[in-house]
């Protein structure tokens, strides 16, 4: 079996929360190993590598924003995808720039999916029950968040897929700060 690298920003709200501790231990109660770990503060060009600007994501973000505001009966106030996924781009960027983060590369099996259902939805307050974002942030919402113009806080980052977790941890790690160490477990990988 092929291990897998994810990467995790736990965001300023969660360490301003006192609650990087209990997050960290969930990871590591479910077998993932800890292969990086460091607390930045991040800075303009840091946040450009970590959120470059996609076509094909601004298109699905603006449809997917779209059709929660058609629901809602109002109307979308951007002009189009670029419009709108530069805005949001810009407020994740902020975000990681409001205060310091803890990085961190977790290593296991299917690292990336496991760590995707642990953290839960985007939005906490759609997130299931038990998950990192249900249980310490079900009160955030995307309404609030367009409502203050910011990004949702939602305590965390994880990579989304095995290829953009490549890319994210190449952006916030150098090969000389993740670290190889036999646990146990590994046994059985």
């Amino acid at each position: 079996m092929v291990l897998e690298r994810t990467l995790i920003l736990l965001k300023h709200d969660a360490i301003q929360r006192s609650i990087v501790g209990k997050i960290i231990a969930r990871f590591e109660d479910a077998g993932l190993k800890l292969i990086g770990m460091k607390m930045i503060w991040a800075d303009e060009k840091l946040t450009d590598s970590h959120y470059p600007y996609n076509d094909e994501w601004a298109q699905a973000v603006y449809e997917k924003t779209k059709k929660g505001y058609e629901k809602d009966g109002k109307k979308l106030p951007y002009k189009n995808h670029e419009e709108h996924g530069k805005t949001i781009l810009s407020w994740l960027a902020d975000l990681l720039k409001e205060g310091p983060v803890i990085a961190m590369v977790l290593e296991g099996p299917h690292a990336v999916e496991l760590v995707r259902k642990m953290v839960g939805a985007t939005e906490p307050r759609q997130a299931a029950p038990g998950t990192i974002r249900s249980d310490f942030a079900s009160i955030e919402s995307y309404a609030l968040a367009d409502q203050k113009k910011r990004a949702i806080r939602n305590l965390i980052h994880a990579s989304d897929t095995v290829a953009n977790a490549k890319r994210e941890v190449a952006v916030w790690f150098t090969d000389k700060e993740l670290y190889n160490y036999q646990k146990d477990l590994d046994k059985h990988f």
